[in-house]
């Protein structure tokens, strides 16, 4: 089954490969961008994403958000599926934000998008990718964040572990961002009630 990670954003510039390329450069990562044939490099639809060693590590998928496009059909799943998930007002949140929504970036990750050194070329190109549309991050098994990139939503596995930058939503309706403890059931209780954890890392 395959493993994906969006972005939803707000803006729909159009990118060209040369400004991914050059932010890959900037982190010392050499990759390969190969668009459809019929495509130019800064109108596209779908890129594959290989390594320097021509592997390949990511399909990229660019959807608008139009009337009767997949982006929107994307969106009314998002929409259904959040309604179980807890903190409320999060879930409140997003389904607002979703309006906002004009373009939704999809990274279908490969097998070896986890090997190595990989991972840091999917992350670039999504941080330059998220840089430019200015929107929300989500992630199979993960979840949704807020602008900032910080989770809003627990939608982690029953036995996810490990510190993750978590934000809920505070009275005056700003986010606060802190670092938690995924495992620990007392910080899972809390924040899925919308309240910063007690030991939690304020960022």
């Amino acid at each position: 089954m395959s493993y994906y990670i969006r972005i939803l954003g707000t803006e729909n510039p159009d990118i060209h490969l040369d400004d991914i390329l050059e932010a890959l450069d900037q982190d010392g990562l050499n990759a390969q961008l190969d668009a459809l044939k019929n495509e130019k490099p800064e109108k596209w639809t779908h890129i594959e994403l290989k390594n320097e060693d021509n592997k390949r590590l990511a399909v990229i998928e660019r959807d608008a958000v139009t009337a009767e496009g997949m982006g929107k059909e994307e969106l009314d799943e998002f929409r259904a599926s959040i309604l179980d998930f807890q903190p409320a007002s999060a879930a409140k949140w997003l389904n607002d934000f979703f309006d906002r929504v004009q373009v939704i970036y999809a990274f279908r990750l490969l097998p070896m998008a986890m090997e190595d050194d990989n991972y840091d070329i999917i992350t670039t190109v999504q941080t330059c990718i998220w840089e430019k549309v200015k929107g929300i991050l989500q992630a199979d098994e993960e979840g949704f964040t807020n602008e900032e990139g910080y989770h809003i939503l627990w939608q982690f596995p029953d036995d996810a572990d490990g510190e993750w930058n978590c934000a809920v939503l505070n009275a005056d309706g700003k986010w606060e961002n802190f670092s938690m403890d995924l495992a620990n059931k007392e910080q899972q209780k809390a924040f899925k009630q919308g309240q910063v954890p007690a030991g939690a890392q304020k960022r």
